[in-house]
This record gives C-alpha cells, structure tokens and sequence, in this order.
C-alpha cells in the first residue's frame, strides 16, 4: 500500500507539453525550419555556443534543452537571477565530473544571462574554449548592450520571434486536446485565449491551465468567449517598461508622427498606454516631438503639445489621456521641419570643437565709464532705428567668423513665410555691402 507522501506531484501543462524533439516545437520556422540555422545545427551534431535572444514564452528554453539532447551531452540549467559564484563553481565542478566519468562534454544553459556581471559572465571563458561546456544563454534584452563583448564573440546570436496567431493556435489545440480533451472551446473562446496570449507561448499555457481548474469546478462541458473573459485573469499586453519593445514602440510613435501618419501614431500611443506605459512620459516624448520634427512650421504644435501635458496632470487617467491623443494626431497632421533642430545641432558642434573667440567690441556691454572709454558698445547700430528694424550690413558674429548659414527655413508651414523674410534681410545686407 502506498504511503500518504508517496503521491508523485502532477507536472504543470507547460512541462507536459514541452515538446520532445525539434519537429514538436510550435514557431521559430525561420531558425528550426528545414535548411535553417538551428536546424543545420543540430543535424550537423557539431554544437556551438550561441545566445539566444527573444520576448518571453518564445520557446528559448525548450530550444536550449532539444540542443543538448541532440548532441547527447549533458545538460546544466542556471538561472541569472538567483546564482552566484559558487552555482558557477558547481555547474563546472559537474561538467568536470562528467567529463571525466562519461566522456561527455555538456550544455551550460544560462537563462536571463544578462543578469550577470562581468566577472560571471567572463568566468565562463576559459570553459568554453577548453571545451569543458558549451554555453547557451537565453535573454530578453539585446545583447549588444547587455552580454560582454569577450562571450558575445565566442557565442552566435539568435532572434526569437514571438507566435504568430496561427501558430498560437496550433498550441491550444495541443494544450486542450491534452488538458480538456471532453471539453468543447467555441471558435470565439480560442480566439480570446489567442489574443490575450499576445504571443506568448507560456502564458497561452497558463491561461488553459487556469481554464481547467475552472472546468474541474464548476463542471462545465462547453466554453465561450464569456465564460472565459469572466473567469480567467487576463491581463493586459505583454510590454517591457525597459527593455528594446518599450523603445522600439516610442521609436515607431516618434517616427510615425514625423511620417505624418495620424493613425499609426494613435496606435503605437494607444499600445504603450495599454501596456502600463507612463502617460508623463509619453508626454515628455510628445513636447520633444513637437520641438524636433515641426519646429517653426507650426508654433502652435509647441503650444498644443505643452497644453495636452498639463490637461493630463489636471485630469490623469484616463481622462486625460485623450489631450495625449489629440497631440499626437496633430503633430502628425502639421506641417515638418527640422531646420531649426539641425541648426542648433550645428552650432552645438562647432562651438564644441571651435576656440574661444572675441565677442566683438561693438556688442559687448558698457555698464560703466571705463568700459566706455574702452569702446565697448562703441558703433553699435540699434536695430529698431534702422530701415525695416533690421541694421542692414551688420554683423554679429566673433571677427573673422565666417557666416556658417545653420539655419535654413524650408518651404513648409510657417518657415516659408520666415525664408522669404530672410532673403528679404540677406538681400538689403548684399545692397549694403556693395554700397
């Protein structure tokens, strides 16, 4: 008879299903797909270090597992987050241990590698090139920034992909028919799970595993969309407040509005909001927006921006969140320049790289008698009593600095109206010059 603690624990759905070889794995075509990489690879039999960089709920585990049973070496996990120096020392000590009792080199599987200093990540140098262990490393962050350049060079990198819908899909048929084999899913009920699963694999999981303790409990024989938006705990989208997808989304909201497209712009502003992206910051962005890519085409972008930040302190979420929209489908819809932008960029890198020259002496301050009597503000023409308010002829620059021309009004919005002002002003100065 057994005993009261002799029951083996059930494995979670997402162990169960985790698939046994390569042609069971959902997603990733473009690297386990016939002819590629990873596929290539594992055929060949010849392993290699690689890194392998992704969202979560991609399969980079399951991948990193499939590697080591392919090439028939022994597997080591370690995860970033938790291990330290002597997890370091034992996984080596191990791989050292079966080496030496089986002739069998392993696979050190490191997850979230980004989460290790230096010192640990160099610390596996020397293993890989003796060849005591060849290291794959899974992250969510770019590992151009967050993997030293030393392992990075000795690794291949590959990009995961997050699941298509159709492959999504493809998982909660396996999921159901394994978890919820009497159980009938309406087509509006696999499409909710889908969507809410954003691409991820793990979470598609976990929401059929939630299902099924909701079905053991209440009994139920069918499934509809209802049912399952009022029993399961769906959360919003997948977003990363501060990896690559947070600033790969403001990029394509800052780009869009300089592309002019009002409802690309609402999108990408709407898919950060939705996924608990900061409406503060989101209005930094939109001031910066205005400032940079519309300039003096339209003021009145400056002006609308600032006013949508302050309506959204006043209002916060998610009232005010609609003054963001509004910016942003203004922005958009105004005319571009970035003339003004380029200027002062201009500026800022000559005077960075130029000498420090003279303010001329006719602009420079005369507060008191003896900087009078040294000719400071000596022969300064007041521009408001000259023709046109303007002192055709004048110069402002240090001596000897030649007219740079940063600023260059295009012929768009406002800025055409302020170019032909300025070739107004160049032309009387020409006529002054030559008289």
């Amino acid at each position: 008879m057994p005993g009261l603690f002799d029951t083996k624990p059930i494995a979670p759905l997402a162990e169960a299903l985790r698939p046994k070889q390569i042609d069971e794995v959902i997603g990733q075509a473009h690297l386990l797909g016939p002819g590629k990489p990873l596929r290539l690879a594992f055929e060949s039999g010849q392993p290699h270090s690689m890194i392998l960089w992704g969202p979560p709920g991609v399969g980079k585990t399951t991948i990193a597992r499939l590697s080591a049973q392919a090439f028939r070496h022994s597997f080591i996990a370690i995860s970033a987050v938790l291990a330290g120096v002597k997890e370091i020392r034992e996984a080596i000590e191990q791989a050292h241990h079966d080496m030496a009792q089986f002739g069998r080199q392993t696979i050190l599987f490191v997850d979230e590698i980004h989460r290790f200093n230096k010192s640990q990540q160099d610390a596996l140098l020397p293993h890989m090139e003796s060849g005591l262990f060849t290291v794959i490393g899974a992250t969510t962050e770019n590992p151009s920034f967050e993997v030293n350049a030393a392992l990075l060079s000795r690794a291949q990198v590959y990009v995961l992909k997050s699941l298509t819908n159709d492959e999504l899909k493809q998982l909660v048929t396996r999921a159901c028919a394994h978890a919820l084999p009497t159980i009938a899913l309406s087509d509006d009920a696999i499409t909710t799970i889908v969507t809410y699963a954003d691409g991820d694999a793990r979470r598609l999981i976990n929401l059929v595993e939630q299902l099924q303790q909701t079905v053991r409990t209440q009994g139920i024989t069918s499934v509809d969309r209802a049912r399952i938006e009022n029993t399961l705990n769906l959360n919003t989208r997948r977003f990363d407040k501060g990896g690559d997808q947070f600033y790969d989304q403001i990029s394509a909201l800052h780009k869009s509005v300089r592309g002019s497209h009002p409802d690309a712009a609402l999108y990408w502003l709407c898919r950060m909001l939705d996924g608990g992206a900061d409406p503060r910051y989101l209005a930094r962005r939109i001031i910066r927006m205005a400032w940079e890519d519309i300039g003096l085409a339209d003021p009145r972008a400056m002006q609308l921006a600032n006013d949508a930040a302050q309506t959204y302190e006043r209002l916060g979420s998610p009232e005010g969140e609609l003054a963001l929209g509004q910016a942003v489908v203004y922005l958009a819809v105004a005319p571009k320049s970035n003339a003004s932008y380029q200027a002062f960029n201009a500026a800022r890198a000559f005077v960075a790289t130029d000498r420090s020259r003279e303010v001329p002496v006719h602009l420079r301050n005369a507060p008191t008698q003896l900087m009078k009597d040294l000719g400071h503000g000596h022969a300064y023409r007041y521009a408001h009593d000259e023709p046109h308010a303007y002192a055709a002829g004048e110069s402002y620059l240090p001596e000897g600095m030649v007219e740079p021309r940063w600023y260059e009004p295009v012929e768009r919005g406002l800025e055409s109206k302020i170019a032909e002002r300025m070739a107004f002003l160049r032309g009387l100065d020409d006529q002054a010059n030559q008289s």
